[in-house]
């Protein structure tokens, strides 16, 4: 099974990211963050799998996480309340996310993503 990547158009950083899986000769299925937002069952999924905290899946930021007042209510939050929120708004989402059965990167970090060429 391939990756799923997931980015916003407009967004400098996923477009680096996107050139990069292109120029690494990776096949993905892309998905626009804000007009296919991951659903609350796919990110209940990578957030149970461990790799990164809760906070890390929001893009902390972004205009829509300061309107929310999410910075102070964040912690206050229950994992399935934080996980509805950002299903329902993929603006709240940080991005690329790269996605397969196997890895989940968050964030652009090349020597991450590196690692997925070897």
């Amino acid at each position: 099974m391939g990756f799923t990547f997931f980015c916003y158009a407009k967004c400098s950083t996923c477009r680096k990211a996107r050139a990069f899986l292109d120029e690494k000769g990776i096949s993905y299925t892309y998905r626009e963050i804000t007009e296919q937002t991951p659903t609350a069952e796919e990110l209940t999924e990578w957030v149970q799998r461990g790799d990164y905290p809760l906070k890390a899946f929001f893009n902390t930021s972004g205009t829509r996480y300061r309107e929310l007042g999410l910075k102070d209510r964040l912690g206050s939050l229950s994992q399935a309340e934080a996980v509805e929120m950002l299903a329902a708004d993929g603006m709240l989402i940080k991005r690329p996310i790269l996605v397969s059965p196997s890895a989940l990167l968050i964030g652009f970090k090349p020597k991450e993503w590196e690692k997925l060429s070897v």
